[in-house]
């Protein structure tokens, strides 16, 4: 059997063991370390409760572990296994461990338990090579990681970026196998054709204008994120002194919440806030003619989300380095919504640059970002059709049958 070691049920990860278990090529079970979105449990940087609206535990064998109480997903020392993970192995006849990271002691825990129990290591994070270090600070985290990669028979590699870190770290190339980041492109392409002809109908309950270029933000609301820079761009696009010439008028739609909140919302004409009813539709003061109008849905659920890609016309991810993929990208291409990321997203060279390398800008550059939204703008039709076509290679029926190869690898 195989154990795949997780912190929680996360909403992006769920679709795979589903489909894994499904395919029935491979036997196993995912142990959860903490129960934090499968109950109602508080994020503090969405800076309230919330638990998915989709049953995050259903259609996959799984069971929790027993962890240290107050257990925090968010700090390395947070969850620590309270229990040895010996006996199980055993008991169930697990041939390997499969962690979903290093980001908690409870991995690290984790492998030393599974070695001594004579299991084989896997290991899939999200890390990748593209962040700037000092050399210090390259050379330590080369130390420190190197004891676990050491200790890790196998590495599942998320995309090109990931894969060269490991490699950097002096990981050979027959440990390392590509098994792509991906969602459940289905049901996002079938909700988002379920719904195309309510288009306008969403657009008028947010406030967006039928004939407006809809941008979207979709995501916490904090500083690694850079909602700021979208705002900044747009407002580019509207001012004759940047020369960006532009089709249509720029309508932004914000998905989500967090620490920046009031911040984004001062820079904006808001012209709807689901979370703050106390909103103008119009407010004539000369000093909000350069901001673009912008709609806030505030948090939206599994079951709600592709709303938002059928109201919207292009998805924004101005991230930084901290951006480490960016799965939002996958469920908005899976839409045919074309998608702009700054070029420190890791997802950027496999998933962005491969459609336009015009869609991909300088993190930061916000007048960059704006020429990259213009360009969306003139040729949004055929880069729709490019996303729909690029994201079906970034599929979770090629990441089973990876890890199926793996498997059968030994």
């Amino acid at each position: 059997m195989l154990a795949i070691l997780t912190t929680h049920p996360i909403q992006y990860q769920v679709p795979l063991w589903r489909v894994l278990a499904a395919d029935g090529r491979v036997p196993f079970e995912v142990w959860f370390l903490t129960r934090h979105g499968a109950d109602v449990t508080p994020d503090k940087e969405f800076g309230r409760d919330f638990a998915w609206d989709v049953d995050p535990l259903k259609g996959y064998p799984h069971r929790f572990l027993k962890v240290n109480e107050n257990w925090d997903v968010n700090r390395f020392w947070g969850v620590r296994l309270a229990e040895s993970l010996g006996p199980m192995i055993r008991e169930k006849g697990v041939r390997a461990v499969w962690l979903q990271g290093w980001q908690v002691a409870a991995y690290w825990q984790a492998v030393r338990q599974v070695t001594a129990a004579g299991a084989s290591v896997w290991l899939r994070g999200e890390s990748n090579d593209m962040a700037p270090r000092p050399a210090w600070k390259r050379r330590l985290r080369r130390a420190v990681l190197g004891q676990l990669f050491r200790r890790v028979d196998h590495f599942l590699c998320i995309g090109s970026a990931n894969r060269r870190m490991y490699e950097g770290m002096g990981v050979q190339g027959d440990r390392l196998h590509m098994a792509p980041y991906c969602v459940d492109n289905a049901r996002f392409a079938a909700q988002a054709e379920e719904i195309r002809n309510s288009k306008f109908e969403i657009r008028n309950f947010w406030r967006i204008p039928g004939d407006a270029f809809c941008v979207m933000f979709c995501g916490k609301f904090i500083a690694k994120k850079r909602p700021m820079d979208l705002v900044a761009a747009v407002r580019r696009l509207g001012n004759s002194k940047f020369g960006i010439r532009i089709p249509k008028t720029a309508h932004l739609l914000f998905v989500g919440s967090g620490e920046l909140s009031d911040v984004l919302r001062s820079q904006c004409e808001v012209v709807f806030d689901l979370e703050n009813q106390n909103f103008h539709f119009r407010i004539p003061s000369s000093e909000f003619k350069a901001r673009p109008r912008a709609s806030f849905t505030g948090f939206l659920n599994q079951t709600e989300i592709p709303r938002a890609y059928a109201a919207a016309d292009c998805l924004v991810l101005p991230s930084d380095h901290g951006e480490t993929w960016g799965l939002v990208v996958n469920e908005a291409m899976a839409c045919g919504l074309p998608c702009v990321v700054s070029d420190a997203c890791g997802c950027a060279e496999d998933m962005v640059v491969p459609v336009d390398p015009a869609l991909s800008y300088p993190c930061g550059d916000t007048d960059a970002l704006a020429k990259s939204i213009a360009h969306t703008m003139g040729h949004h039709e055929a880069l729709a059709a490019r996303c729909r076509e690029l994201v079906k290679g970034f599929d979770l029926g090629r990441t089973v049958d990876a890890v199926v190869r793996v498997w059968n690898h030994g």
